[in-house]
């Protein structure tokens, strides 16, 4: 038996820019589909390495137009940008879940140290 989380609902919220996840063990989550874009598990925005790790501006009006099954362990999000290519498992979403606030400071961070804005493309 493990403890893995495990999703009990996952609903587009708000045209798609919210996406709303229940958890078995009872924790919610609504992630902004911009939070999910910029933290994307894709090799497009993570790399291969934490040196390939790219930071991604211009995402603030992203929709996800799209919540694709992967097995019985992820889903594929599509993006109204076009970008579908990471895999988020229900692992890593929760992670995104629980580590929202931390990761979101870090990420305006990030932008605002490599120039970058939310509201205009560019990635670094």
């Amino acid at each position: 038996m493990t403890n893995e989380p495990w999703p009990t609902e996952i609903r587009l919220k708000h045209e798609g820019r919210v996406l709303a996840i229940s958890f078995d063990q009872g924790e919610s989550f609504e992630l902004s589909a911009e939070y999910l874009r910029v933290m994307s598990p894709s090799a497009e925005v993570q790399g291969h390495s934490a040196a390939e790790r790219k930071t991604v501006g211009g995402k603030q009006n992203v929709a996800i137009i799209q919540v694709e099954a992967v097995g019985n362990y992820a889903v594929r999000l599509v993006f109204d940008d076009m970008h579908s290519t990471g895999i988020y498992s229900w692992r890593y979403l929760h992670e995104l879940g629980r580590d929202n606030a931390a990761r979101w400071a870090e990420y305006l961070g990030e932008l605002d140290a490599k120039g970058l804005a939310r509201d205009r493309p560019g990635m670094r």
